[in-house]
């Protein structure tokens, strides 16, 4: 207490000494931080008269701690007291800064006396989405917790990169008191062949500490790249069929490509700049305030003002990045889609249709980016010219007689460090950008990983299964909003049944053999193989019994053999699967034989090579359940002669379902079914359905007058 009453006593000798000049400097600038204060905390939507007044009452609190404190730390100094004496006297200080500089970061909207502010609800929600980005970039950090030690040694290479910076003020100091002659010139002779060394030594430790600090760093974000990459990629093999279906692919692919990328910036290049300019300014500060704390305070009342324009620029920052984000999906989707659908652009000659939408996307896009580079431009300015006002503030004060008896060499190392103080004071503003391009594309990809996975709580391993099928009043809704795609479908497979699904298009084929290996769940019902519910089997036992070749063949960037022997298999049992496929007939014409590549989705073979190598791969997996959904709709006459042949064989003994729009290849069929809106209308063998003159009879005679 004593202590405290001592510094209430020095303060009270300083502003007893000070003059009229002094008092309205310091009461024309803190209205002009009263004034900026209140605007700017309106401009963000959380005004308050209460949390202004507050803050408010923060700065003059600091206006009359700063001064005090100086005395005391410049008492201690003459008194030979100084060294680690001095840090305790900047606990307070530091603490009040970082108080004030957290009521600003937190601060939270109310009422007042005329009732309710009308922007309350754009604040609350402004600072929801502020809270939710400190949890998204806490949580990003995370995955940077295994790399604590290579961390640390980065920390330390940033903390002796920053002391560099106050190490070169002080040789300036030196340097400027000797010319000035306040210091004996015996001392620095002594000293004028260690000086220029010691500039070429302060530089090479600050070449190699810099090098240290963005290496470490650098490869923490490059490992949490890797990792988060690798867990968003392991997602899109778990998530549901449902999710990827509504979801656009180039939607998918730009979080893993542009918004990981952004996530690393904020990894990487903000740790550094965060860390290392803040410890620079640190000890740059607190060697300003250890040669003159009357000046130092000077500049520690801009520190509230610069700390609402961050805090105001980064919710800018993060809605434009959101933006931007969104954009970029979309000139990636468009990109995709050219790419894929280049056949149709040109016969239809629709380049130009296509280029003119590509324009419109790009531009959005640019001028997306145009609104974060010249918000960013705009708080480089704003904050400079804050920072000037500080500037100002000390070359005032430096005229006044309180200073006059400073010495040349303090005041010359104050000016530079207040000079080297501008750089990292910019940098950090900018950085506050890269964090806000980081949380928003962190929060994208934390959304897609956050997603659930395939419901997969079966415990029932399916080993040995006969392929018996039973659908008993299913029905199925592929959303709420929607009407059911399938309605109160009951039907008994027997094992090695072959049965054929067939209907108009629509009418619920491809949706009934999708309930099967759970790419969709049943909304209502139950459906059941070997009698037991198909979600008590686990996903990965159900799937192994059941072979499907889709109408949309689907091959991989990859040989021929390596997409029929997609899983384990012997070259024998892919070498015959091939043979009873009917690949033979062109694999012999390629000059690579098996190990040719197929193309991006098989671009490079015809419709019938890749509807054949879909069925090998079928074939070879030999399960006890087969759907062949359109299977030989890409083959040519000759080539589903063989085809269906080997399947006949194959199909022996083996439950399968058929979905074929050419009913000449599914006469041969244990039974049909003929499906309508969803509901099972017919069934029957093909002979039977004929004579019932149904909806089969129908199709079928329309078929065969289209053949004729």
């Amino acid at each position: 207490m004593s202590w405290y009453l001592g510094v209430l006593k020095k303060y009270a000798v300083f502003t007893g000494r000070a003059r009229r000049k002094e008092y309205w400097f310091f009461a024309l600038f803190h209205l002009i931080a009263s004034v900026s204060l209140i605007l700017v905390d309106n401009l963000t939507g959380t005004y308050d008269p209460t949390y202004a007044l507050g803050l408010l009452s923060g700065i003059y609190t600091l206006a009359v701690l700063i001064p005090a404190l100086a005395v005391v730390v410049r008492r201690l100094h003459d008194t030979d007291r100084s060294g680690w004496w001095v840090l305790i006297a900047l606990v307070p200080l530091i603490g009040g800064i970082v108080l004030l500089v957290f009521l600003c970061l937190d601060s939270s909207p109310g009422e007042n006396r005329y009732g309710t502010n009308p922007k309350l609800e754009t604040a609350k929600t402004n600072k929801e989405a502020m809270n939710t980005g400190y949890k998204t970039y806490l949580r990003l950090l995370k995955y940077a917790t295994p790399y604590g030690f290579i961390f640390i040694l980065g920390a330390l290479a940033m903390l002796v990169y920053a002391l560099t910076d106050t190490g070169f003020v002080y040789l300036i100091k030196t340097l400027t008191d000797n010319f000035a002659g306040t210091t004996d010139g015996a001392y620095i002779g002594e000293w004028k062949f260690s000086l220029p060394i010691a500039v070429i030594v302060i530089f090479i430790i600050r070449g190699i500490s810099g090098f240290f600090s963005v290496y470490n760093i650098g490869w923490i974000g490059r490992q949490v790249i890797k990792a988060l990459r690798e867990e968003v990629f392991t997602k899109f093999l778990h998530l549901p069929t449902s999710y990827l279906d509504h979801k656009s692919n180039a939607e998918l692919l730009s979080k893993v490509t542009f918004n990981i990328e952004q996530v690393a910036e904020s990894t990487s290049n903000t740790i550094t700049v965060l860390i290392r300019d803040t410890l620079t300014i640190i000890a740059l500060t607190a060697y300003m305030v250890y040669l003159s704390p009357r000046l130092a305070g000077v500049i520690f009342l801009v520190a509230p003002v610069i700390a609402l324009i961050v805090r105001f620029l980064g919710t800018l920052f993060r809605r434009y990045s959101e933006r931007i984000q969104d954009s970029m999906g979309d000139v990636t989707h468009l990109i995709k889609e050219t790419l894929h659908n280049h056949r149709i652009i040109k016969i239809f000659n629709g380049q130009d249709y296509e280029s003119a939408k590509f324009e419109q996307v790009n531009e959005d896009n640019r001028k997306h980016n145009m609104k974060l580079f010249s918000t960013k431009a705009i708080g480089d300015a704003v904050t400079i010219f804050v920072a000037s006002l500080g500037v100002a503030g000390v070359v005032y004060v430096a005229t006044l007689g309180e200073v006059k008896d400073m010495e040349i060499g303090n005041f010359t190392g104050f000016i530079t460090a207040m000079v080297l103080l501008m750089t990292p004071l910019k940098r950090l503003t900018n950085v506050n950008a890269m964090i806000q391009r980081g949380i928003a594309a962190s929060a994208s990809i934390f959304l897609l990983i956050d997603e659930e996975d395939e419901i997969d709580d079966g415990e029932i391993e399916g080993e040995d299964l006969t392929g018996k099928i039973e659908f008993r009043k299913v029905s199925f809704s592929y959303s709420k909003e929607q009407s059911n795609a399938l309605s109160d479908i009951d039907l008994t497979i027997q094992s090695g049944e072959t049965l054929a699904i067939v209907g108009k298009s629509g009418s619920g084929k491809t949706t009934l053999i999708n309930l099967l290996p759970r790419f969709y769940d049943i909304t209502k019902g139950k459906l059941l193989i070997d009698g037991v519910v198909v979600d008590n089997y686990t996903l990965i036992s159900l799937r192994n019994n059941i072979s499907l070749v889709t109408q949309e063949v689907i091959l991989f960037n990859d040989t021929i053999f390596n997409n029929v022997a997609y899983g384990p298999f012997t070259e024998e049992q892919t070498l015959k699967a091939i043979s009873a496929a009917n690949m033979d007939e062109f694999v012999d014409k390629l000059p690579d034989g098996l190990q040719t590549k197929v193309g991006d989705q098989g671009i490079l073979l015809s419709g019938g090579q890749r509807q054949r190598i879909a069925i090998a791969r079928a074939l070879l997996k030999d399960a006890p359940i087969l759907i062949l959904d359109e299977a030989t709709s890409a083959l040519d006459s000759e080539s589903e002669r063989y085809i269906q042949t080997a399947l006949e064989k194959l199909m022996k003994d083996r439950t399968t379902l058929v979905i074929a729009h050419r009913l000449s290849t599914v006469e041969t069929a244990d039974r049909i079914v003929v499906l309508s809106d969803g509901e099972i209308v017919e069934s029957g063998s093909h002979g039977e359905l004929i004579k019932q003159n149904g909806e089969y009879a129908l199709l079928h005679r329309l078929q065969f007058n289209d053949e004729t």
